[in-house]
């Protein structure tokens, strides 16, 4: 038998539910009011898999999906259907072009440099306007002083900076997108992101755009009964210990017992995206059951306090505490951070 044909268990994996991701995008659809609902699948749908989460959106009727460059279009756009739409949020650059003119994808132009290079392909496209975050898009002088109809646009958006937060640039970006709209139309328009929805039918236009709260996040307080946790790290232990009072755990022996006690040395750590934020403050559940973090977080192991499950031996399973509000208080990593930073050591599989 050669190498290649041994099969080697992985050590950590990610249960991702298939049912929580489909209830999370109707409930953010149920929420956009008047307007279809899109899905960010960009950075491999923050780590879960962009094709998988594209089959499985697709085959609920989502039809508009966001990726950032054009390695992702390449990597899905085979899987879409006829009526899918699928849009490069970074642009078209000079070096994108020979895929660009073949691809299915439409670009969301962000300069005028871009711009003149689309235009003379005659291909559909859409536009960025800059409303206020100095990200990417197009400035409103640039915006008022080009002749628009020169160019198949089918979606005008904008991004929200501050939509997790209630402050006053966000109706500032409301006023500022829809001043645009006055001199650069396309078939549809869209502004929110996930957290944009929560701020009512006024930002909702076309198509909403939800990333973070698809796989679990909420960024605001509306979400909190509604979004359901999308993403579960496990992860196996190797080694059950008993230590005595005085022992030191880990690095720089930041964990020092008070009293004997037994411990499980898990195959997770930094390097998987489990970050040293969790440092003595991360949890993992048996069951019901919460295993505190001791002392750091290392490169590839984490040692928990088991006392209050004593059975747990070499080799079973455990699940961090990863509903993504929590672990964000626990580690001091946002969101975004906690989802998108879950590394490929972790095999992943969908119930």
């Amino acid at each position: 038998m050669s190498d290649n044909a041994i099969d080697i268990p992985p050590t950590s994996r990610l249960r991702i539910e298939h049912g929580a991701l489909v209830a999370n995008w109707r409930a953010l659809g149920d929420m956009s009011v008047g307007a279809s609902t899109g899905a960010a699948i960009k950075a491999n749908a923050y780590g879960l898999g962009a094709v998988e989460v594209f089959q499985r959106l697709q085959s609920v009727g989502c039809r508009d999906f966001f990726v950032a460059n054009w390695q992702e279009a390449k990597e899905v756009e085979s899987f879409g259907q006829n009526d899918t739409n699928i849009f490069v949020l970074n642009g078209a650059r000079s070096e994108d072009m020979p895929f660009a003119m073949i691809s299915s994808a439409k670009p969301v132009l962000n300069s005028m440099e871009q711009v003149r290079r689309w235009q003379e392909t005659g291909r559909p496209c859409n536009i960025m306007v800059n409303s206020g975050m100095n990200r990417l898009g197009l400035d409103p002088t640039d915006i008022r002083m080009f002749d628009w109809t020169t160019l198949d646009i089918d979606m005008v958006m904008s991004h929200l900076a501050s939509a997790d937060d209630d402050t006053r640039q966000n109706a500032d970006q409301l006023s500022e997108f829809r001043g645009a709209l006055k001199y650069v139309s396309g078939k549809r328009s869209s502004l929110s992101n996930s957290a944009g929805i929560a701020l009512g039918k006024d930002y909702h236009f076309d198509c909403t755009r939800p990333g973070l709260s698809l796989y679990g996040g909420k960024p605001r307080p509306e979400f909190l009964s509604t979004i359901q946790q999308v993403v579960f790290p496990e992860t196996q232990i190797l080694q059950t210990r008993i230590i005595k009072c005085g022992d030191r755990v880990g690095y720089n022996a930041k964990y020092k017992a008070e009293r004997e006690h037994s411990i499980a040395i898990l195959a997770m750590g930094y390097a998987d995206g489990y970050l040293r934020g969790f440092s003595s403050q991360g949890m993992f559940l048996s069951g019901q059951t919460r295993l505190p973090v001791l002392g750091r977080v290392s490169m590839d192991l984490i040692a928990i306090d088991i006392s209050d499950a004593p059975s747990l031996k070499e080799s079973d399973w455990l699940t961090a505490e990863y509903d993504l509000p929590v672990a964000s208080c626990q580690s001091g990593l946002s969101q975004y951070e906690l989802i998108t930073g879950l590394g490929n050591r972790f095999s992943r599989y969908w119930v």
